[in-house]
């Protein structure tokens, strides 16, 4: 039992918060962590196969930047509608939900014969993508310690680039027997399997059970603080009149507007640069002569790199502060994304540049993740998350389009990854600017 749980039994949130984390809260911050890897595995999917889908419909360039951008359309809707569903339902029904939407869309996607058809269930499947990606962000920060929060959602944030290198490697062991279906068959199996531990492993967050005081919800509270080892409460803590506000403009409200708009700034401008490596990465490997599961070789090196720089810059987190260690990262993605189109002499060197900069593109993901977890307070977290994801979402979905278009101009790829690695460089500006007074009270 908690040394400190009676001195802070009246407010059960402040018990997690000062308290040293338990096994409970290791399991469900875990489990988060192989979530975002089915979103990095899922999101991806659609690169590991784009070599076989223009193969096999004939598709030219600027069509596939549109194939390569339709799950990122779900995403953006699922991250605002179903983000803001996390606030109002909870935390653990959402992420349910989600796991199911992505295991229907990911199987429907086998049985597309067009680009019409694969772009109507990638969109299907970016909504769950979506809604879990608000919704695992706040499980990751509201079931942390105050001192591990940090750390906490940076693993969380590793798991996406850390399912695109196991996904990525299966996947290129699979593509070497079958053509590019079966990797949407192993998406949807694998997501799948993840619905018995969530429903388990994962309670609802005591921070939304206070906040939200659904019917039982001092009786969740306590058996849930019984499980982590803590001292049940009589009573849940009284809501201030802004937590039972129920609009979504909240989060442009009480001083928060100028944080919900430089951090969405922030994350739509550096998505344009992070997706322009992550969906285009495949296509170019294969255009220098390379085969479909060397393409998907080269993106599991970049997402090493990105799994690697996500959980150094969580690291830091503890001794550094997030916002300048943020800054830090996006400066250094422009330059190893322009590093990148100045083109390499052989695969070797492609896969080593490849993994600097992912190295340095998810570690500024993770931290803008970082800074999501403690902007918004617990009443708003997932919406003001899923606000801010869902618009940015428009970055992702321009930049293999605006990618695209820049190739079938005739640009070549110096002048494209220079374009592109702009995203990264006014983000870091965005950040620059932006009020941080702390974390919110979970």
């Amino acid at each position: 039992m908690s040394p400190l749980a009676g001195a802070n039994e009246l407010d059960p949130r402040e018990t997690l918060a000062t308290s040293p984390m338990s096994p409970v809260q290791m399991v469900a911050i875990a489990l988060t962590i192989g979530l975002n890897a089915l979103d990095g595995f899922d999101v991806l999917a659609i690169s590991f196969a784009s070599p076989g889908i223009a193969r096999e419909w004939g598709i030219d360039r600027a069509a596939l930047g549109f194939v390569l951008s339709m799950e990122l359309i779900g995403m953006a809707l699922g991250s605002i509608l179903l983000g803001r569903a996390a606030d109002r339902l909870g935390r653990r029904r959402t992420i349910l939900g989600c796991l199911a939407l992505m295991s229907v869309g990911m199987i429907m996607t086998t049985t597309a014969k067009g680009v019409q058809d694969l772009s109507v269930w990638r969109i299907f499947t970016g909504l769950g993508i979506g809604g879990m990606l608000a919704a695992t962000n706040a499980v990751a920060a509201e079931f942390s310690s105050a001192r591990r929060r940090g750390l906490c959602v940076s693993l969380m944030a590793i798991g996406y680039p850390l399912g695109a290198v196991v996904g990525g490697a299966i996947a290129a062991i699979l593509l070497r027997r079958a053509d590019w279906r079966v990797v949407f068959e192993f998406g949807a199996c694998a997501t799948a399997f993840l619905i018995p531990p969530v429903a388990r492993f994962v309670p609802e967050s005591i921070g939304w059970l206070c906040q939200r005081q659904p019917p039982g919800a001092l009786a969740q509270v306590n058996r849930t603080l019984t499980r982590m080892g803590h001292v049940p409460v009589p009573s849940l803590p009284t809501r201030s009149t802004e937590e039972q506000t129920r609009s979504i403009m909240v989060i442009f409200r009480h001083g928060m507007a100028p944080v919900t708009l430089l951090v969405t700034l922030a994350y739509f401008l550096h998505i344009t640069t992070f997706y322009f490596i992550l969906k285009w990465v495949p296509k170019i490997v294969a255009d220098m002569g390379y085969t479909a599961a060397t393409a998907a070789s080269v993106l599991v090196w970049a997402n090493v790199g990105g799994a690697t720089g996500g959980a150094v810059l969580g690291l830091l987190t503890l001794r550094f502060g997030l916002k300048r260690l943020t800054i830090a990262v996006l400066l250094l993605s422009v330059v190893m994304v322009t590093v990148f189109g100045l083109g390499q002499t052989d695969l070797t060197q492609l896969s080593l540049v490849c993994a600097a900069t992912g190295f340095f593109t998810n570690a500024g993901v993770v931290g803008i993740y970082g800074i999501l977890a403690i902007a918004f307070p617990t009443h708003v977290r997932a919406t003001g998350t899923g606000f801010a994801i869902g618009v940015g979402r428009a970055g992702a979905m321009v930049a293999p389009i605006a990618a695209g278009y820049l190739f079938q101009a005739g640009h070549d790829l110096e002048f494209v990854a220079l374009a592109m690695s702009a995203g990264s460089l006014i983000a870091a500006a965005a950040l620059w600017f932006l009020p941080l007074r702390g974390s919110a009270r979970l």
